[in-house]
């Protein structure tokens, strides 16, 4: 990656990183609406990746590939926050399955069905799977904001943070941890398994299906409405 004068060798640099572009838009748009394009998260990396190539000196203290993953994922908040990709609209519906769990789960004191929640938002069970796959935004470990008012607040800056560097900073809080630990305990038997797959064996939603014989919007449905019911769950964390 180096030319022989000792500098970084920018299109071996290119070449040789641009699959690591791929990886992370594949990683993130797993996490976001069904409205966001691959081919725009892959171009606003391919920027920050070839910017990282521009701006980086080996005298800089890092490892050129973690400056430039720092580069690439901030180019490619910096275009998911300029597209303004999340509908209001989307941010409501999430609002609404979220207190529809929360109700049922006080009223029955045990997890609602799906019928059930859809019986209690007004809507038959179609019309309910669609918000679900709608709301495929929907993020486990960003719950910080639960106090706060959605409507004010940048979605992008709760769920897909760049400021702490680890996505997963929240739960290395103690406490939080146990909490989050009890409401995945307390998920119905299928949803629960498939958290197990999603986040601790790192399989993607392709092949969560395989597993659970059941089509891949079918799992994105399933993911949204867990991690509701764990958001309802710890709300009032």
């Amino acid at each position: 990656m180096y030319a022989t004068t000792g500098k970084l060798d920018k299109q071996a640099a290119i070449k040789q990183y641009a699959p690591l572009v791929k990886r992370m838009a594949h990683h993130m748009l797993a996490k976001l609406p069904a409205n966001v394009e691959l081919d725009d998260i892959v171009q606003a990396g391919l920027i920050g990746l070839m910017d990282a190539v521009n701006r980086y000196e080996d005298n800089q203290g890092a490892q050129f590939e973690t400056y430039a993953t720092q580069r690439i994922k901030g180019a490619m908040l910096d275009e998911l926050r300029a597209a303004d990709w999340l509908p209001r609209s989307v941010r409501k519906n999430q609002r609404g399955i979220e207190s529809a769990i929360h109700a049922l789960q006080q009223k029955l004191q045990r997890p609602p069905t799906e019928l059930e929640i859809a019986k209690e938002m007004g809507l038959d069970i179609n019309e309910y799977h669609s918000m679900l796959a709608d709301a495929r935004g929907l993020q486990l470990v960003h719950i910080e904001d639960f106090s706060g008012d959605e409507e004010d607040e940048d979605y992008l800056d709760r769920h897909c943070p760049d400021k702490a560097g680890d996505p997963f900073e929240q739960i290395r809080d103690e406490r939080f941890r146990k909490a989050l630990i009890a409401a995945i305990d307390e998920l119905p038997e299928r949803e629960r398994f498939l958290m197990g797959m999603y986040y601790e064996q790192d399989m993607n939603f392709r092949e969560i299906a395989a597993v659970l014989n059941v089509t891949e919007s079918r799992v994105c449905q399933l993911h949204t409405q867990a991690v509701s019911r764990l958001r309802s769950k710890l709300k009032a964390w």
